[in-house]
């Protein structure tokens, strides 16, 4: 039995399993993927394929697995340990691969993919599971390794700057240029005259430096968290997507220094502004901010450009008292540059994922609240996708433009490690 390497392509859907005789005379079936596994082009030809294949790969196979393939995978366990994270080991008559993401060098950041003997494909991905059972609660004694965030800033300053990457200046763009979108490069779009106006001359983070920073998801983990007073204790609070936070001050605090606005907000908490209605209640919100940096991605999709040019109206006439940035047409594909680097396959980051990676730069200690990409907490008690309203969302879904459960476990990995500080339950004092 072999897997061919015909047509392989990168996302792993010509990958062929065939069949030996006695088997299935239905022919090559499909390898089955999910999107949680990473890694690059496999193909079973042998020992010395094995051994070069890049460090991050990892491979899943189904449909009818033969014992003689069960055999090769226990037998590769000699030879792959010595040169890539990878195990192989027999578990009641599975052939079981195992998989980690061993450039954040924990045990804990593993999806574990399983080789099922029947004729049907069986995938189970317990990495959710081992998650949730693994993490420590918020009061458990945890120390920030200063060495490694120091290590950290160091290799990410390597992909981005965050003092000049938070934010084109006015002085690289004039009114009436012309920007290729980021995720649509067949689109484009002309810089405004209120988009010029909004630009700031210099970074908003120039020379700024933080003890503590605050990063506050989004997650429906965050109630009844009593977490509001210790997120508003920090040095430097980011918020994301414009989440009210007066209704829910004590479990998510008022404090705000950043909050990031994609433009698909305006759409989905502000009904699109059809009316003044909807428009004064945004204002109020933007009014809110009290000079705070309101974080604006502009370039990334041509359907958000009217949006955008909305908001910044609004400001305009307004006088709202904001500063306004709008992210380097670089910052997203440096981000997920660098954590790709670091064996984090993930799709698109998130913005929570893009606020930590920034954050770096000018914190020195970085705590994350409302970070929680699963459907129920830790006690199995459901949790909503968003702590202000009743989204659902797909986490796991192939559909979806972002990987939260691979990004949750590298950030886990992460607090382990002491490099910052992830709460998921209540805070110390919280009743």
């Amino acid at each position: 039995m072999q897997v061919s390497n015909e047509n392989l392509g990168t996302n792993w859907k010509n990958i062929q399993v065939g069949r030996e005789a006695g088997e299935d005379p239905g022919g090559p079936h499909p390898i089955k993927c999910l999107g949680c596994v990473w890694g690059q082009d496999f193909a079973h030809s042998g020992e010395s394929r094995m051994r070069s294949l890049p460090p991050s790969v990892v491979f899943l196979v189904g449909c009818g697995i033969s014992w003689q393939l069960k055999r090769t995978l226990q037998r590769c366990a000699g030879f792959i340990n010595n040169a890539f994270p990878l195990s192989c080991r027999n578990s009641g008559g599975r052939g079981t691969i195992r998989s980690a993401v061993n450039s954040l060098h924990s045990k804990s950041n593993r999806a574990e993919v399983v080789i099922n003997g029947s004729s049907s494909p069986a995938v189970v991905d317990r990495s959710n599971e081992s998650i949730k059972h693994n993490i420590q609660p918020a009061s458990s004694k945890w120390r920030h390794n200063q060495t490694l965030s120091l290590r950290i800033r160091k290799q990410i300053l390597k992909f981005l700057d965050a003092e000049k990457d938070i934010s084109v200046l006015k002085g690289t763009l004039k009114p009436g240029d012309i920007i290729h979108y980021i995720f649509d490069r067949d689109s484009t779009m002309n810089v405004s005259q209120n988009l010029y106006e909004l630009l700031p001359r210099t970074s908003p983070l120039k020379n700024k430096h933080f003890g503590t920073c605050a990063i506050v998801g989004n997650s429906g983990v965050l109630l009844n968290s009593g977490c509001g007073q210790e997120i508003d204790a920090h040095s430097f609070v980011i918020r994301c997507n414009l989440a009210p936070v007066q209704e829910y001050a004590r479990d998510v605090g008022l404090k705000t220094d950043l909050v990031t606005m994609n433009p698909s907000v305006i759409q989905r908490a502000f009904e699109d502004l059809v009316n003044a209605t909807w428009r004064e209640k945004l204002l109020q919100r933007l009014h809110s901010l009290n000079g705070s940096i309101l974080w604006i991605p502009a370039f990334m999709a041509r359907g958000g450009k009217e949006r955008v040019e909305w908001v910044n109206e609004l400001i305009l006439k307004h006088h709202v008292n904001v500063r306004t940035a709008y992210p380097s047409l670089r910052l997203l594909h440096a981000v997920r540059g660098y954590w790709l680097t670091n064996k984090v396959h993930i799709k698109r980051p998130t913005t929570g994922l893009l606020m930590y990676t920034l954050a770096t730069r000018f914190c020195n200690q970085i705590y994350l609240y409302g970070f929680w990409p699963f459907p129920l907490d830790q006690n199995q008690n459901p949790v909503k996708y968003h702590y202000y309203d009743s989204l659902k969302y797909g986490y796991t879904s192939q559909a979806s433009p972002h990987t939260m459960p691979l990004e949750f476990k590298a950030l886990k990995s992460l607090h382990e490690q002491g490099a910052l500080k992830l709460t998921v339950g209540q805070c110390d004092g919280a009743t």
